[in-house]
């Protein structure tokens, strides 16, 4: 078990006044039955008030409003997490059963549905139906699918964008953790087997020296469910260990933004993030 001194700061700037603008943000964890938070807060300059609540998918959500002209918004997010490794449990649950339980509730089978980002390419539908068929077990196929992909892009940032699709990630082959998380999520419900999108954190470095600062970013992973869910880190290809600590849940990156709003004006917004990460024991 680690336990993890999470700073995110984000905002825009622009080159002169807004009159106002109306924002969300998902930058604190919560506590689950694999890491607990000590403390969290969120700081927001200019200052006002906020409404803290947690939305359809379970992930705490910071929404507020700033009515007077300001030229900046920053937002900072302090988190202390004790954080323990989650890994992958051999389920034995078999395709056919994992069909019925998905059919049973909601929360589960609508993530078989895909969505605009996750879309897969004819090439994903391919390989996952091809591992998918080796595999009694829709838990083992999902796990081989996931490392595949994660195997088969390389990581590189500036190819896309926030906007990106799974489909235009998989033909560059390159792409950042949001896009491997989307190509994952897309290849995993072609073969009838529930995901979801998890955003978090992750400390760069496994052997972290307690006490020293690390520069980190925003990441993204899947959780799938064969009877329970499970979660792997297709970018990484690793499981999800006390490096990772999770904030939100979705269908796909547009549920679990960092920070979302919009503004009044003219002005062309400048986004700023930073990330640092402590490890704290």
């Amino acid at each position: 078990m680690k336990r993890l001194r999470i700073e995110h700061a984000t905002g825009f700037s622009y080159p002169g006044d807004v009159a106002a603008s109306y924002n969300e943000a998902r930058m604190l964890p919560g506590s689950t039955d694999s890491q607990f938070v000590l403390s969290s807060q969120l700081d927001i300059d200019p200052p006002t008030s906020v409404n803290h609540y947690v939305d359809y998918f379970g992930t705490r959500v910071a929404a507020f409003d700033v009515l007077a002209g300001h030229s900046s918004l920053r937002i900072t997010a302090r988190s202390l997490v004790e954080v323990r490794p989650r890994p992958l449990e051999r389920t034995g649950i078999t395709w056919d059963r994992l069909e019925r339980e998905a059919e049973r509730s909601i929360h589960v089978v609508e993530h078989l549905a895909q969505t605009p980002r996750t879309q897969p390419h004819a090439e994903v539908v391919d390989l996952a139906r091809t591992i998918a068929a080796e595999h009694d077990e829709p838990a083992e196929a999902a796990l081989a699918i996931a490392s595949a992909l994660g195997d088969a892009v390389e990581y590189v940032r500036g190819v896309t964008g926030v906007q990106s699709t799974a489909d235009e990630a998989w033909q560059a082959r390159k792409g950042v953790c949001q896009d491997v998380a989307h190509i994952t999520l897309g290849a995993l419900r072609a073969v009838g087997i529930p995901a979801r999108y998890v955003s978090g954190y992750l400390h760069p470095r496994a052997d972290a020296e307690i006490g020293v600062a690390a520069a980190g970013e925003s990441h993204a992973w899947v959780e799938w469910f064969a009877g329970v869910w499970q979660g792997f880190d297709p970018t990484n290809v690793t499981e999800i260990g006390d490096r990772h600590v999770l904030v939100g849940r979705g269908r796909d990156y547009a549920d679990v933004p960092p920070l979302r709003g919009v503004y009044a004006g003219t002005f062309k917004s400048d986004l700023h993030v930073s990330v640092t990460i402590t490890r704290e024991a």
